[in-house]
């Protein structure tokens, strides 16, 4: 949730810098993600934005989309100004920054300069350059009354920090403003404003029939009937507020609708009175085969379970999650009936899930909205819609069934203590408790409020209260251990050795997410409903999450990223929904193929595991790649990022069962070995791998060492040959071995390499 400092202000007053505000804020109520200064930039900066007139303005004389504009910005001397907007003349009144005006995000400063052979001394500005709505098409026309010079300071939000804070599912009470304020209320002692929203001037008694079928997931439901309604733009300030939380503007009366959720928690819906077959509403389940296009243009299949809201003949809305498009207040729309209502939360939940559908609304119904919340809303948006849109309230009618009452919970402020290990008097209990609008009498009988009846149920949970605004006074010491108990699996032992190894080797661990955008293999299984499009399939592969981190280090600047993780992945089983899960162990790095594979035979060497490489095209666009036991190791081809970059990839389950339950050592031989370099000229197709398996093969257990040292093309080479080098020793436990046994040896592996692969000796 995005949450702007000035809306939040409105209704609790704090002295706290923002910065130390959202810091104690995460100790003890919700994470604050960050900070981001939305608009235009605060400060001096101010000075260059004000109120213009519009003296002249007529065609620019180079440029037929252009104006030449003369405009008094109140310092005297009227400005030039080219513009592009033509929806304007001379005698508007207008926003202008000045040269010297950093516009916001910080990175573009407005600038005396020439268009089209005339000089322009400022910019006059659209509501979307001052990040106060989407429009662009024209520029933003400001009343007639305000004076040349004025500060936009003065008249318009240009600027405001926003807390963009994630809240968890047991607090649905923080999924607003005032709930938030209700917070820094009881964190800083500020004082917390009463509800906004006074009653407009009630003009007639006009019935409404609303019909609930389904108390139980409908307890409440208010309509009221507004006439004479006006639509249009919503005010600036409506716009910059809603921009700022993160909704784009539509029309005032949806704008109001948006705005009262955000501000008080408790979704709202619009509908125009004279779509509404029968004149009535009713909530009920959807019936078989019916259907229904919801406000975003998509037509669903409604199922028997779905709770919808419906006038007399079809579905106009599923409860709680969407509206209909058959019902939605358009430009012709001069009736509203506005609905405020509790619904409850799995019904919606199971609703949004089985449509793969995620809205603003849904999201605070799923989590329990204060079913009284729905009448503070219901007064707000009335008085918005009577200012902003000219609107008659003309009748209303609610139907409520049984709701249960939020607990009293007997208490002990003793139990605080003994739970959390500190002294919180008596006196500062009662008043965290009172500022959080929970009731206390004197026998410490604890009423719960509605806003928080889902959560707070137990005297632990009224410790809870109280002791998260001392966690910062709790001491930082680790209870004394008195026992031991278990130990690590042989498997964790083998997979704690590979990743010490690996850190050994100079790679960072890294741990990304088990749910990616995009899998290479077409069968990953994708979510129901995934959180976000980045976050839909479970991976089968730890390398499209490795790229990512990869990307992300270079992003950041750092050099020389070499990463690795241990991790599962989720391959699709046929027939079955549920994947099967392995252990994997993937690595990314800076560098060629011959510094993963290198890696790799760590690993291997440290389990006692031989490897065999075997030649392989294993990523899509690699110039160079191969197949081991478990898994591959391959140089990457494009990814999107600048040098070489490789890979590799592991089943760890896999590996495991290749290590040996016993470790059988040789005894050290004190006889010397007799070393050789060999080079062997063969086909280019030929792995070395190979040559080195048969020369193994052909010089038995007297071939104590063999090691690759070089792959040479070249003039001096034959066009489709190599020369494969290796380093080889000779050595005997009996005995030193002499040159003829030097020589046998060696003749025994020329000649099984050249019948085999047709290998001649080079050197």
């Amino acid at each position: 949730m995005k949450v702007p400092v000035s809306w939040l202000r409105e209704y609790v007053d704090f002295d706290l810098p923002v910065e130390e505000l959202a810091r104690q804020l995460v100790f003890t109520s919700c994470e604050v993600d960050r900070i981001v200064r939305r608009g235009v930039p605060g400060g001096d900066n101010l000075r260059h934005f004000v109120v213009g007139k519009v003296l002249e303005a007529a065609k620019h004389p180079n440029a037929d989309k252009l104006q030449l504009t003369k405009v008094d910005v109140g310092d005297g001397e009227p400005r030039s100004i080219v513009c592009g907007a033509w929806n304007f003349g001379a005698g508007a009144t207008v926003a202008v920054v000045t040269p010297g005006g950093v516009m916001p995000g910080g990175e573009f400063t407005i600038e005396k300069r020439k268009l089209r052979g005339e000089t322009s001394e400022g910019m006059i500005l659209s509501e979307r350059e001052l990040e106060l709505g989407e429009d662009h098409a024209g520029i933003m026309v400001l009343a007639d009354d305000l004076v040349a010079g004025t500060p936009l300071a003065d008249v318009l939000p240009l600027g405001d920090d926003v807390l963009e804070i994630e809240t968890l599912y047991n607090r649905p009470d923080l999924t607003s403003v005032y709930g938030i304020a209700r917070e820094v209320a009881a964190l800083t002692g500020g004082e917390l404003k009463p509800m906004p929203g006074v009653e407009p001037a009630r003009d007639g008694d006009e019935p409404f029939p609303v019909t609930i079928e389904d108390l139980e997931g409908c307890p409440r439901f208010i309509a009221r009937v507004f006439r004479d309604v006006t639509l249009g733009e919503s005010p600036a300030w409506l716009k910059a507020r809603l921009s700022g939380a993160g909704m784009r503007p539509i029309s005032n009366v949806v704008d109001i609708t948006n705005y009262v959720m955000l501000a008080l928690g408790s979704p709202l819906h619009a509908y125009d009175a004279e779509t509404l077959a029968g004149g009535q509403i009713i909530v009920r389940r959807a019936r078989a085969g019916e259907e229904l296009v919801t406000l975003d243009g998509t037509r669903r299949e409604l199922d028997t379970r779905d709770l919808v809201i419906a006038d007399a003949e079809r579905a106009i809305g599923l409860a709680g999650v969407m509206g209909g498009e058959n019902t939605e207040v358009s430009g012709s729309t001069t009736s509203v009936i506005l609905e405020t209502a509790n619904f409850e939360p799995l019904t919606v939940l199971k609703s949004g899930e089985r449509h793969r559908m995620r809205s603003e609304s849904q999201t605070r119904w799923e989590k329990g909205v204060d079913p009284e919340a729905a009448g503070y809303a219901a007064r707000y948006a009335s008085q918005l819609l009577a200012e902003l849109a000219g609107a008659r309230w003309t009748g209303e009618t609610e139907v409520r069934g049984e709701i249960p009452a939020p607990p009293t919970i007997a208490f002990r402020p003793a139990y605080t203590n003994e739970a959390i290990g500190l002294d919180v008097p008596e006196s500062e209990q009662r008043d965290r408790l009172d500022r959080l609008g929970f009731g206390v009498d004197e026998q410490w009988n604890v009423s719960v409020p509605s806003w928080r009846a889902r959560d707070v149920r137990r005297d632990i949970d009224v410790v809870e209260e109280v002791a998260r605004f001392r966690l910062e006074d709790v001491p930082a010491t680790l209870p004394n251990r008195q026992a031991m108990h278990g130990r690590l699996t042989h498997t964790q032992r083998l997979r704690r050795q590979v990743e010490d190894v690996l850190v050994g080797a100079g790679l960072h661990e890294a741990y990304t997410y088990s749910l990616q955008p995009d899998d290479p293999d077409p069968n990953a299984l994708e979510l129901p409903v995934p959180l976000s499009s980045q976050q839909r399939l479970l991976r089968t592969t730890l390398s499209v999450g490795l790229i990512g981190a990869a990307r992300h280090n270079v992003d950041m600047g750092n050099h020389d990223v070499e990463l690795f993780e241990v991790a599962h992945v989720y391959l699709p089983v046929e027939g079955s929904k549920v994947p099967n899960e392995r252990w994997r162990l993937g690595g990314i790095l800076q560098g060629n193929f011959f510094r993963a594979k290198g890696i790799v035979e760590a690993v291997f060497e440290a389990l006692h595991v031989e490897p065999t490489f075997e030649r392989a095209q294993v990523l899509e666009g690699s110039p160079v790649g191969a197949r081991v036991e478990s898994g591959w190791v391959a140089q990457h081809g494009p990814v999107g990022l600048d040098g070489e970059w490789s890979a590799f990839e592991l089943d760890l389950e896999e590996l495991f069962a290749l290590v040996p339950e016993r470790i059988l050592y040789r005894d050290v031989i004190t006889f010397p070995p007799l070393r050789q370099d060999l080079a062997f000229v063969v086909d280019e197709g030929v792995p070395a791998g190979q040559l080195l398996a048969a020369a193994r093969e052909a010089a038995g257990e007297e071939l104590r060492e063999a090691r690759f040292l070089s792959d040479y093309r070249g003039d001096q080479i034959a066009a489709g040959k190599k020369s494969v080098a290796f380093a080889v020793a000779f050595q005997s436990p009996e005995r030193t071995l002499s040159d003829e046994d030097a020589t046998r040896l060696r003749r025994a592996v020329v000649e099984a390499l050249a019948t085999r692969f047709g290998a001649e000796l080079r050197a």
